[in-house]
């Protein structure tokens, strides 16, 4: 059962968010939403008010979203066959317009509904509106062959100056990763890359990464082991040593990379564990792991 906490527990909580209240006033932090998150109607809700407290308090949210379970489901619906090479959908012309569909349509208004259902001013985005993400086209190489994987891209540039007008407006900008082509073509990019992209033009103080993981374990199988935080240089030597490996390699880079463009803070943080945003931005102790600029006892 469940204790109700006393009032003067309550107030506790409150006196404890207050100085990261302050720290983060009017700060930029890019979120990208992802995982068990987006699937859990309970998880997503509490997602959702995480961020409209954020923006209730003078902070300035950016979410960016993938959704390949939905784009799983659609394809499955119409009977369209996809693969992967290297971790990456094969996107012929026929799954990009599906792909565009699903994210910037069906995930992207359902994610502005609920924010907006709740009290925000979400509004939906994907990367071809107002030119927002320019993308070029990705290769993939194998055995010293070029792999052309379709209409998959990488993040080219971010128009910063229509998030300032969003985010300072009152608004809270929703992300599908979907980017435009200088061919006019939408290409599509994952959606970790672009979040952390958008951290580095937005010069973000916080970039936050929702996983379904814990964070980053010295020894995986050791749950004792999680690192809460690390230096830029520390994750580096982690990825060489092969501590940071398999499908947590690229979020690290995505952070790494955020983090050498200017980002004060990344973060790997439980998207399975309700709250978790306000629980890494406003609490003492935090959770997951956040890599830093610089060393520790600075």
């Amino acid at each position: 059962m469940t204790m109700k906490k006393s009032n003067s527990e309550k107030a506790q909580l409150l006196v404890e968010a207050l100085p990261y209240v302050n720290r983060f006033r009017d700060k930029i932090i890019v979120i990208k939403y992802g995982g068990n998150a987006m699937i859990n109607e309970e998880l997503k809700e509490a997602v959702m008010q995480d961020i409209l407290m954020m923006k209730s308090v003078g902070m300035h949210p950016i979410l960016v979203h993938g959704g390949g379970p939905a784009i799983n489901d659609m394809l499955k619906k119409l009977n369209v066959k996809s693969h992967f090479e290297q971790g990456l959908r094969v996107t012929d012309l026929e799954t990009m317009e599906i792909v565009e569909m699903v994210l910037a349509g069906k995930v992207n208004k359902d994610i502005v509904g609920t924010l907006n259902q709740l009290g925000g001013k979400g509004i939906g985005l994907s990367g071809k509106d107002g030119n927002l993400i320019r993308a070029r086209k990705k290769y993939l190489e194998k055995d010293g062959e070029i792999i052309d994987i379709g209409y998959v891209g990488e993040v080219e540039s971010v128009n910063k100056e229509m998030l300032d007008s969003l985010i300072y407006g009152g608004y809270i900008p929703v992300i599908s990763s979907i980017g435009m082509g200088a061919d006019g073509m939408s290409y599509n990019i994952n959606a970790d890359y672009v979040a952390g992209a958008i951290a580095k033009a937005m010069h973000a103080d916080k970039f936050m990464l929702l996983t379904d993981v814990e964070g980053i374990f010295r020894d995986y199988h050791d749950k004792d082991s999680l690192i809460s935080r690390m230096t830029l240089t520390e994750a580096e030597e982690l990825k060489a040593a092969g501590i940071i490996s398999g499908g947590m390699v690229p979020k690290v880079d995505c952070c790494l990379d955020a983090l050498k463009g200017g980002v004060a803070n990344a973060h790997i943080i439980d998207g399975r564990l309700k709250h978790s945003i306000l629980l890494e931005v406003f609490f003492d102790e935090g959770i997951g792991t956040m890599i830093e600029q610089g060393n520790k006892e600075e």
